[in-house]
Order: C-alpha cells, then structure tokens, then sequence
C-alpha cells in the first residue's frame, strides 16, 4: 500500500465530514487510484458492500462497490449521476460508518447510473434491486445524508442508545478545547 492513505480508516458518526456535500473529483490520476485501492481494502476488511469517499475522510464524489465479494465485481464510481428512478422497495440497510445500526429505507426500486471509472471510461447502466440500493445508499454520502436521516421516528428512538455511545466515542476521541476564561476587572 503506497505511504499516502495507508493510514486512512472509516470514520463514524457524528464525525462532521459525513455530512458535508462532497466536491467533484477532477482528474483520475495516481493520487486517486491509491485512495481507491484503500477504500476497496477497508470495505472488504469491514465486511461492506459499498464505501463512499466522504466515509474516510475524503469529501469527493467518488465510491466503491462489490455486491457479490469477488474482487472481479469491485466497482468504482466518480461523479456519479443517478437519474430514471423507477418504483420503490423497503429494506434493511446498515453502514460502516454507523456500526450497529440497522434501519428500513425506501429506496427507488430501479435506477440509471452515469458516472466515470478509475480508468476515464464513461459508465451508464440500469440496475433494479440490490445494485440500484447500494448506488442510492453510497450517492447519499456524498449529499451528506446518512442512513439516520432516513429512518422514521420510531426506527430513530429504537437506535437512539446506539446513537449516544458513537457520539460518546467521537467525544471522547476528539475532545473540545476548553473554552478561554473570562478576566475579571479588580
């Protein structure tokens, strides 16, 4: 692994970069085939499905995907566009960057997909189903939007306990500056 993301880990929420629109990507160069190396490594070291740029840091247009596990269907996706939304379907989803959350999500059942590959190729494909549902769920990320977004309310009080102890962790890992102290006139 090149010296340049080999420390680069998933963040977790409420890490404030999830919820920041992600900038497009302007060229596919070297720098950027490392960072992908490195997000298709921790998505299958995470046992994940999908992995957006934003959930390691890095708020660009850009993510990865492998819906079978088979490193042959590893997919990388910048800039992409979905459009032609068809139907919708309920499902469960989770995401690496809210461990032990699991939440319903409607999603457009089928979508178009226009976007470019780590080698400059054009992409535009339909899919229906799964692939259409991780294209949505990873498109999301790089909008800022989370799965917690899309839950309803009782989804929301059911996962709250979850919730308190990722923002207890972050808390605890990036702690506040103390706040200056007021000089006081004698």
């Amino acid at each position: 692994m090149p010296a340049m993301y080999e420390d680069l880990q998933i963040i977790s929420y409420p890490d404030p970069r999830l919820k920041k629109p992600s900038a497009p990507v302007n060229a596919v160069d070297d720098s950027l085939k490392e960072l992908v190396a490195r997000m298709l490594q921790l998505m299958r070291e995470h046992h994940g499905v999908g992995l957006a740029a934003p959930q390691v840091g890095q708020n660009i247009r850009l993510f990865v995907m492998n819906h079978s596990g088979d490193p042959k269907d590893d997919r990388v996706y910048i800039n992409p566009e979905l459009t032609e939304a068809e139907g919708a379907e309920d499902a469960e989803e989770g995401c690496l960057s809210l461990p032990g959350i699991n939440a319903n999500v409607v999603r457009d059942k089928t979508l178009r997909m226009r976007a470019v590959d780590l080698d400059g190729r054009s992409i535009d494909q339909k899919e229906t189903g799964y692939i259409a549902r991780v294209w949505q769920h990873e498109f999301d990320h790089l909008n800022g939007t989370l799965i917690i977004d899309r839950m309803g309310a009782v989804a929301k009080m059911a996962a709250r306990k979850k919730l308190r102890e990722l923002e207890e962790a972050y808390e605890a890992a990036h702690p506040r500056p103390p706040k200056p102290k007021l000089l006081r006139r004698k």
